[in-house]
């Protein structure tokens, strides 16, 4: 997460717990990144926008070398507790050029936090240049037709937006994009596309909420993409 949009006191407390639960990021989001990723034994892997260590601790516990950068301090700190010494978590403003050097890493995850940076072109050229050549990046975002159809405006907005969670008190902020706007940045940075999949919910939400699976599975939520750096 950007430090300017980073989640602080109960806000960075409640987004840990959604994260924890909710069926976007728990039966939708981590299951397909771990598809995408696949076999990440002996990797490391850089977690960009870790947020609470959801999906780091995926990535260690599948054998994965794992350093996770997070601009918020609350959720940086859910993410050490939740990890221990099994990664490395720093707190890092993703709009700021990245730290690590040259080609460090096998792999790169941004999970649901690309909609949120002020300046994704100037981020993905970080990620080209962290990445070795021939690793991968693997990122999930809003679903632009999610967005369309909550909005009832022009599918092709770049308006930053607001969204009410459902406990009616917390908001996330991001700026949508269109298919072809996210796929355009991604290759003009550099990357090629290896794989685009709109996740559907995993089954057992069918089983704890009828409606949500059959609203899910009808209509996309979110996009992830794996691509490769030649």
């Amino acid at each position: 997460m950007p430090a300017n949009l980073a989640y602080h006191g109960s806000a960075g407390d409640y987004f840990a717990d959604h994260a924890e639960n909710g069926t976007w990021n728990s039966l939708i989001d981590r299951p397909a990144i771990a598809a995408l990723a696949g076999d990440v034994d002996g990797l490391r892997i850089l977690d960009a926008g870790c947020g609470a260590g959801h999906h780091a601790v995926g990535l260690v516990e599948r054998g994965a070398s794992v350093l996770g950068l997070e601009g918020s301090a609350v959720l940086v700190e859910h993410a050490r507790a939740r990890l221990g010494d099994r990664a490395e978590i720093r707190q890092h403003d993703l709009n700021e050029p990245l730290s690590p050097a040259d080609a460090s890493f096998d792999g790169v995850l941004c999970a649901l936090v690309l909609h949120h940076l002020a300046d994704r072109p100037a981020f993905l050229r970080e990620v080209f240049r962290v990445l070795r050549p021939g690793g991968w990046f693997i990122l999930s975002t809003t679903h632009p037709t999610s967005d369309w159809r909550h909005f009832e405006d022009s599918y092709f907005s770049s308006e930053w937006v607001q969204l009410m969670m459902r406990d009616g008190v917390h908001a996330i902020r991001y700026q949508r994009m269109s298919i072809e706007t996210i796929v355009t940045e991604l290759l003009t940075a550099g990357f090629v596309l290896e794989q685009l999949v709109e996740p559907r919910p995993v089954e057992a939400l069918r089983d704890l909420d009828p409606d949500s699976y059959h609203n899910l599975t009808r209509s996309p939520s979110l996009l992830a993409l794996r691509l490769r750096r030649p």
